[in-house]
């Protein structure tokens, strides 16, 4: 795959709603997007993958119609997003990084405030359906300071749906949530998708991405270098998986080990004093354990200690770029690009 390449895949996801080619935006000297080439499908939730300073959130609210690019196209739902971004805004929705709130207006009072600037369904059964969406409907009468920073943020997204976007973009939606709100946001997230709206987000979270997303795009110092599903980013890599095991009862051979489905690789060592440790390597860990588990049924074999390996996003990156992936949840120290978002209050849709 090239730095550019961006495959379709087989994720049962067939038209492209959002189609950008050769973006690039500059803040001075600094190129902070250097010829991005996308294409996002109806129904997927799409994952925009990178460290702090990769160019994830310029280049989406370029794609937003926030931000002009200096050079490319995009088209979003069949709107020119460069050419008529007031009209495309009304088309789309948008959870922003920081989103300032009425801490005194409570749940209900603000979709129905939004409902109204966007002159849609505000009635009561309207409201209460968006707030089961994102699962809170009991906190209807709540006021904002009161929620937590995990509900707060499901908010922000019901805030974002009022519209019936088409898409719906979410800029690092779980970052300075505790590990249980990231996972009941990623549940919300799974429900917007599964509602029909396209899901388009960014996160520095490498397991956010794994878990989550139909596709990522794996951005690095402002370029596109892979664009593909999790499984087959890491299949590239053509890294073997290794599961090991502890034998507790039973007798068995490495070379039975290697008649195990997809394996390329075993071993059976013998510690003093310690149980036997097997070891496999294979192309499928599922398929092999699978097999592993069936030998050992069949035979009496007790197993201990059974764990599994196998390459990740990680691997990934550090195979493209040649360095480790490094990310920081505190905001980094001011650069260009965020310079040059001073003076403009980004809009909540």
């Amino acid at each position: 795959m090239t730095a550019q390449a961006e495959n379709r895949t087989g994720t049962g996801i067939g038209t492209p709603i959002i189609e950008v080619r050769g973006l690039v935006k500059r803040y001075g000297d600094l190129i902070a997007v250097n010829g991005i080439d996308l294409s996002v499908y109806e129904g997927e939730i799409f994952g925009i993958l990178g460290p702090n300073g990769a160019g994830k959130t310029t280049t989406l609210e370029m794609i937003e119609g926030l931000r002009a690019p200096d050079a490319g196209t995009i088209q979003v739902a069949g709107i020119d997003a460069v050419a008529d971004p007031a009209r495309l805004r009304r088309s789309i929705g948008a959870q922003l990084q920081t989103t300032a709130l009425f801490d005194y207006l409570n749940a209900a009072e603000l979709i129905k405030l939004f409902c109204g600037l966007y002159g849609v369904d505000d009635s009561p059964a309207r409201v209460d359906e968006l707030l089961e969406m994102v699962n809170l409907k009991e906190k209807r009468s709540a006021k904002v300071n009161e929620l937590s920073g995990g509900q707060r943020q499901r908010l922000a997204i019901t805030l974002s749906l009022v519209n019936r976007p088409v898409v719906v973009f979410l800029d690092e939606p779980t970052t300075g949530l505790d590990p249980a709100a990231r996972r009941s946001l990623w549940d919300t997230i799974r429900d917007v998708r599964n509602s029909g709206t396209t899901v388009v987000l960014t996160t520095h979270y490498m397991e956010e991405a794994e878990v989550l997303c139909d596709r990522i795009a794996l951005f690095d110092q402002g370029r596109l270098i892979a664009c593909d599903t999790v499984q087959s980013l890491i299949r590239s890599l053509d890294m073997a998986a290794t599961i090991k095991a502890t034998l507790l009862h039973g007798l068995v051979t490495q070379e039975e080990l290697a008649g195990l489905p997809n394996a390329t690789g075993t071993a059976v060592k013998q510690v003093s004093g310690s149980n036997p440790e097997l070891t496999i390597e294979t192309t499928d860990v599922q398929r092999s354990l699978i097999g592993l588990l069936d030998q050992s049924s069949a035979r009496g074999i007790e197993l201990g200690d059974l764990r599994s390996t196998q390459a990740s996003l990680e691997d990934v990156f550090l195979s493209l770029t040649g360095r480790s992936y490094v990310h920081e949840d505190e905001k980094p120290a001011e650069t260009e690009e965020k310079k040059g978002r001073r003076g403009r209050g980004r809009r909540a849709a």
